[in-house]
């Protein structure tokens, strides 16, 4: 309270409005404008619009009835519930209440007529429904217009609150018609149309249409967000190409053509290709702008599991190495980083180092001194060539001539990480914007409709045939209860000199989900084969534990290595022919191909357990059943995407943001084809609708397509 002698408060600094707990609870719901709440759809709908006599309910579906309460008591037997029996001329029906207030009495009070929607089926007094809806009502009382919409929310959002709350902003939101006539395919309503009608579809309406999303109203929608998004993905990348990357050419006899010579392998024809292609855009000069500038890359690798991604990356470097930039490559995980840093060390440290040059090494293990002089060796340039995790991205670290990024299991990182990297040659001096050529890589081929949607503005390069000596990995799919005929089977492998891994998908307990951990396996398998050496591998282990044990395994010391997934990607074990994978069934389908990848690496015969724990659900039939009929990484990856959906090839799920909410990449491809269609045509007739089409849809999500 104030004093009357303090001076009063200025308008500008007056308290606001306190809000209220729903209207916070919008907020995080995303609900922020008008047309977030008319884009906020019904997950179903409640049939209000009719009666149905009690004779006539069907058993276990939701009806709506009305009668007339005859009887409304408590009952104290076993737990407290409130019993109201209701009567219409055809039959009575109990109303059972396990939790109840005062007014529920009231409302329900004898000779009260009440309209109750619930789900009815047959106890042991007769039919009953248990914690209907309900409410007093007066005999004649008009019925719902339109079924009643129940929307996703939270607890702190009533479903009435919600509901009158999307009827104002349906009222209020701009829904005029962006799209000029003619680019709407025919037979669709209007956008005001069809959010009406989702909202407030009328009785007449088969719910199957509404369901399914078939509806020509739902189809609406779904064009509309992926016209979004195509003409968020075609401006992103017509931005791009006004921006400048430095132009990096290979030098004859330099550092890519003594690479090539000093690799004890010869390359493949596909990685030959791919190769060529990302040479050609690192020194493909830009159309317009300043002479020495290109057009920045923005390419995707992909190639299955052992295809030889890291030897192309290393080529790309070392073209930009040889035009006077530096190259920096970010992986996930500090294993993957470091097969890749060892692998590049070993082709091109002696190469470098005749240069005065040198690889820096950044995880966020490496601290103290040793991070200093290697952040120092980056900001002066003499590391030509830096290899990490995200620390490659921390804000003390500083290149001295950033050309090329080169990112490994892209959709493992986040989309701000990924822009955190492009952004890392900013601040440099150029009289034009200018990035860095990015190169992304990997080993989860990317379906046809998500390379149409999600990455509509990428180059895709495919490395599509195997190095010579690959074997295929036969596939086996047990019930956990075979465990001991597996270790048998381990027993036999090791005895022929070959090596094993065991994954595990935990390393501790967990009171929900009962799951064998790693520390258990191990010490099981240690027991069963006395005399060789298991090791342990998981992600809670210090740095230089991790590559001891990495190092006694790919040595070929070490016979067994239980793991997490911590092996998923990176690791290059010929000499390894089995791999058994504990709990198969709570993996997803490509981490289970990337884990199958590490074996088959040599030219002996492998083989890959998935032990599962049943009853099994649909889901991880499915996925099962896909390993076990064929080790094609893109129809693993297809499969993937229809039991899965987009979000995790994306790295979408990281950024906190969903890419697609209405529109599915399975079962929309000729709306996405056709958005895809006009995209172009869009931008260039009528490019204020284009923006305002992007606007609307995407608002702060627009970034995220660009990454």
């Amino acid at each position: 309270m104030q004093h009357s002698g303090a001076p009063a408060k200025p308008p500008l600094q007056a308290d606001k409005p306190a809000r209220s707990a729903p209207q916070r609870a919008m907020e995080k719901l995303g609900l922020r404008r008008d047309i977030d709440l008319a884009l906020h759809l019904p997950i179903r709908y409640e049939d209000e619009t009719r009666i149905t006599p009690i004779a006539d309910s069907p058993d276990g579906e939701a009806v709506q009835v009305e009668g007339v309460v005859s009887e409304c008591r408590i009952e104290q037997r076993g737990r407290r519930q409130l019993l109201v029996r209701l009567a219409d001329d055809s039959d009575s029906l109990l109303l059972r209440f396990l939790n109840f207030y005062p007014g529920h009495q009231k409302t329900l009070a004898v000779g009260q007529r009440v309209r109750v929607r619930g789900e009815a089926r047959s106890g042991f007094f007769g039919r009953e429904m248990v914690h209907p809806h309900f409410k007093a009502v007066d005999a004649g009382t008009p019925l719902a217009t339109a079924l009643t919409p129940v929307y996703p929310t939270s607890a702190q959002l009533p479903q009435a609150y919600l509901r009158k709350a999307v009827t104002a902003a349906l009222a209020r939101a701009p829904l005029d018609e962006l799209l000029p006539p003619g680019t709407v395919p025919a037979g669709l309503p209007t956008l005001r149309e069809a959010l009406r009608h989702l909202h407030q579809p009328g009785p007449a309406v088969p719910l199957a249409t509404l369901e399914d999303r078939s509806h020509p109203a739902w189809q609406r929608l779904k064009f509309e967000e992926l016209l979004a998004q195509q003409l968020s993905q075609l401006t992103a990348q017509r931005e791009r190409q006004r921006l400048r990357a430095p132009r990096l050419q290979a030098v004859p006899g330099g550092l890519r053509d003594q690479l090539l010579a000093a690799l004890p392998f010869r390359l493949t024809a596909a990685q030959q290709r791919v190769g060529d292609e990302i040479a050609a855009d690192l020194g493909r000069a830009a159309e317009t702008g300043a002479a020495d500038g290109a057009t920045p890359m923005h390419r995707l690798l992909q190639g299955d599991v052992g295809s030889g991604k890291t030897v192309v990356a290393a080529l790309a470097a070392a073209v930009a190495i040889d035009s006077g930039w530096q190259c920096a490559l970010m992986a996930p995980t500090e294993l993957l980083a470091e097969q890749h840093f060892r692998k590049l060390v070993q082709w091109l440290e002696p190469l470098l180092a005749a240069r005065g040059q040198s690889i820096a090494w950044l995880t966020g293990s490496r601290k103290g001194k040793g991070r200093a002089a290697m952040v120092a060796k980056v900001a002066s340039g003499e590391a030509a060539l830096v290899v990490g995790t995200h620390a490659v991205i921390q804000d003390d670290v500083h290149f001295a001539r950033l050309g090329l990024a080169v990112i490994d299991e892209q959709h493992r990182f986040g989309v701000a990480q990924r822009l955190a990297l492009r952004n890392k040659l900013a601040g440099q001096d150029s009289p034009v914007p200018m990035e860095p050529h990015l190169l992304m890589m990997t080993a989860t081929p990317i379906p046809r409709t998500l390379a149409m949607s999600y990455y509509a503005d990428l180059d895709v390069s495919t490395i599509d045939e195997l190095p010579p000596g690959r074997t295929p990995v036969l596939t086996k799919v047990f019930a956990d209860e075979r465990r001991p005929q597996v270790i048998a089977t381990i027993a036999d492998e090791v005895a022929r000199g070959r090596q094993v891994y065991w994954v595990c998908p935990l390393i501790a307990e967990s009171e929900h989900i009962d799951l064998q951990n790693a520390t258990e396996t191990h010490a099981q398998l240690s027991a069963a084969l006395p005399g060789q050496m298991v090791g342990l591998l998981h992600g809670r282990m210090p740095a230089a534990e991790k590559s001891a044990v990495m190092s006694l395994f790919a040595g070929g010391q070490m016979a067994v290595l239980v793991a997490t997934t911590v092996i998923e990607v990176g690791v290059d074990v010929p000499n390894a022919s089995l791999m058994v994978i504990e709990h198969a069934e709570r993996f997803g389908l490509s981490q289970l191909h990337q884990l199958r990848g590490r074996v088959g690496r040599g030219a002996v015969a492998s083989v890959c357990v998935l032990l599962y724990q049943g009853p099994l659900s649909p889901t991880g039939k499915d996925r099962l059943r896909a390993m076990a009929d064929t080790n094609d990484g893109f129809e693993i990856a297809r499969r993937d995407l229809e039991i899965r959906g987009p979000g995790e090839f994306m790295g979408a799920r990281q950024s906190g943001d969903a890419l697609l909410r209405f529109a599915d990449l399975a079962e929309d491809a000729p709306l996405l084809q056709q958005a895809r269609d006009l995209a172009p045509r869009l931008l260039q007739q009528h490019p204020a609708a284009a923006r305002a089409q992007v606007a609307r849809w995407l608002d702060s999500r627009a970034d995220y397509l660009k990454a």
